[in-house]
């Protein structure tokens, strides 16, 4: 009776152990398997930038992503650069006013598509790489400096990276000289120096956004950026 006893406890114990066995085996087949693992990071939604205040004021960044359907018309500039064709009256002007008024001046970077902008995140991953740095340090870093695909605002074709032709005048009076005059035309400097903890990029001097005249004027007297004027429309 005692073996018999003995016999059956022995039996349960295996039985037990391969019921444990195979759960263990379940648990690691959803750990291993790649629908597991990824679906927590795809699934991710992003908040879709919203139109409502209209084209000149969309609000593009890291937390706001360009809708798929965004369509742009693109007029090409002399140096083959391409802005949206609804701004490009008030970049001429303000060019024209600069040039007039002794200053050198071009668009060095104007609409990029999402290829070109992950190409050049990949880039300055790559750089980073270049210079040791993991490859996860080196992605968190070239982010501070290159824009995620999807929420760079030279996709919008509203945005341009403004230059000095040095051969007329410097880099910083061209800055200067837009950081008064921009707003005059509908643009404003996007990513000022005390508000980078708001639009998360630093400082940019060369980097203006299209807004519409009454908007960028209530941002540039007000020492706003982007981010907070669009708060006051809410």
């Amino acid at each position: 009776m005692k073996r018999y006893t003995r016999r059956k406890s022995y039996k349960v114990k295996i039985l037990f152990s391969l019921l444990f066995l195979i759960i263990l085996c379940m648990m690691a087949g959803k750990v291993l398997n790649s629908d597991f693992t990824l679906l927590p990071l795809d699934n991710i939604t992003h908040h879709v930038a919203s139109g409502d205040n209209g084209w000149n004021l969309i609000l593009v960044n890291r937390n706001s992503y360009i809708p798929d359907d965004y369509k742009v018309e693109l007029t090409e500039l002399s140096n083959g650069e391409k802005v949206d064709s609804r701004i490009y009256p008030e970049l001429q002007e303000m060019f024209n006013d600069a040039r007039a008024q002794g200053y050198g001046l071009f668009v060095r970077e104007g609409y990029r598509t999402q290829e070109e902008q992950q190409q050049l995140l990949n880039e300055k991953i790559e750089a980073y790489e270049n210079e040791g740095k993991s490859k996860s340090e080196a992605k968190k870093l070239a982010e501070q400096w290159v824009a995620i695909p999807g929420t760079s605002e030279h996709q919008l074709g509203i945005a341009v990276d403004i230059n000095a032709d040095t051969t007329k005048s410097s880099s910083d009076d061209v800055y200067s000289w837009l950081a008064e005059n921009a707003h005059k035309y509908g643009f404003i400097k996007r990513y000022p120096s005390d508000k980078t903890d708001i639009t998360g990029v630093i400082n940019e001097p060369w980097h203006y956004r299209y807004v519409g005249k009454e908007a960028a004027l209530e941002i540039y007297s007000q020492g706003m950026c982007l981010e907070e004027y669009i708060d006051t429309l809410e």
